[in-house]
């Protein structure tokens, strides 16, 4: 593990006194699972495990000097093993995958060797659109990307981790490194914003996009898009018809108008603003008339003053953190319901009678 003495990284995972702080190092466990898995569920069954392991060596204080470096160490390792069974059933994954999303506050989601000054610099590595790039990877160049790159570790001590040659871990590093730039450098300025630095007109398009959506007002969701914006959304083959996007949507006009006709369908639900991995987002909820309950999140990215990317998750497997959820069937029920009363009131004479 690494055991770089510094002031910062002795103090790592420790409380003032010198004492370990135990929630402190869950946070962290579950911040370097997440990384890995992009799925919080996993990422908290990860954590407790690695809890168990850390807690009874943690708390001798001469024999860690960093007990948060020591606890993304077996995080990280315990996180592998699951990601290496995973693969199989990730690449078999029904339509888009997205990770799961956090909601609210997810500075505290913590990093190894990191003071709480510099924690506004974790909403990068927690973006959805950076955890997609990470989905690319092997799980091998997962992990020494992350443990390299993101928590500076040594390629020695990644190679420990991973359990291969410190050449080996150098070079899965390089070639992750390489792939994530490609295919950041092909979304070219598209950033998140920092939660740690919240900008007030990304807040504001936010709202701005709330309304028009809610409204089914084209013209001014097309103002809000970039050109080339592309949404995109993971339902998993969970989802009932006509609530799901099946495919990638790009192009203003497009996701202007896809995005309006929920609304024009009388669709039975609210959206608020929230912080989605920590950038400005949204949160779909059903009205109370179906039960209330999540039906979705939506993670957006910036670029040029206008929204250029927008990532949904309404798969319910990948939102049971966020419970309760909506009932889904209920709210297409309604949503049929309500384009049968549409069409009745339009029929040239008028709604059957009684």
């Amino acid at each position: 593990m690494p055991r770089t003495d510094t002031p910062a990284r002795r103090r790592a995972g420790r409380a003032p006194d010198g004492a370990v702080d135990l929630e402190d190092l869950r946070r962290v466990a579950f911040g370097a699972a997440y990384r890995m898995l992009g799925s919080v569920t996993e990422a908290e069954d990860v954590a407790q495990e690695a809890m168990l392991r850390v807690a009874p060596v943690g708390m001798v204080d001469p024999v860690v000097v960093n007990p948060a470096a020591y606890t993304t160490t077996v995080a990280t390792r315990i996180a592998l093993d699951v990601l290496r069974s995973a693969r199989v059933r990730r690449e078999s994954y029904v339509g888009e995958w997205v990770p799961e999303p956090l909601v609210g506050d997810v500075v505290a989601a913590g990093s190894a060797g990191r003071e709480a000054a510099a924690h506004a610099e974790l909403a990068d590595d927690l973006s959805t659109a950076f955890l997609v790039l990470l989905e690319t990877l092997t799980p091998a160049e997962r992990a020494a990307f992350l443990l390299h790159d993101v928590f500076g570790y040594p390629h020695r001590e990644s190679a420990q981790v991973i359990g291969t040659t410190e050449l080996a871990a150098r070079q899965l590093a390089s070639r992750a490194r390489r792939r994530v730039a490609a295919r950041q450098d092909a979304a070219t300025d598209v950033r998140p914003v920092r939660s740690g630095s919240p900008d007030p007109h990304a807040e504001e398009l936010v709202r701005r996009f709330i309304a028009a959506t809610e409204e089914g007002d084209v013209d001014a969701l097309v103002e809000l898009l970039a050109d080339d914006v592309a949404l995109t959304g993971d339902s998993g083959g969970n989802v009932p018809a006509g609530l799901a996007v099946s495919r990638p949507v790009s192009g203003n006009v497009a996701v202007a108008r896809l995005l309006s006709g929920f609304a024009r369908r009388g669709a039975p639900a609210r959206i608020e603003a929230t912080v989605v991995n920590g950038s400005p987002g949204m949160i779909a909820y059903a009205d109370d008339s179906v039960g209330g309950g999540v039906i979705g999140t939506y993670a957006l990215q910036f670029s040029g003053g206008r929204i250029a990317r927008i990532d949904g998750v309404i798969n319910p497997e990948k939102l049971q953190h966020l419970a309760p959820l909506a009932d889904l069937e209920a709210v297409a029920a309604e949503i049929r319901a309500a384009g049968r009363r549409r069409r009745d009131a339009q029929a040239p004479d008028g709604p059957p009678s009684p």
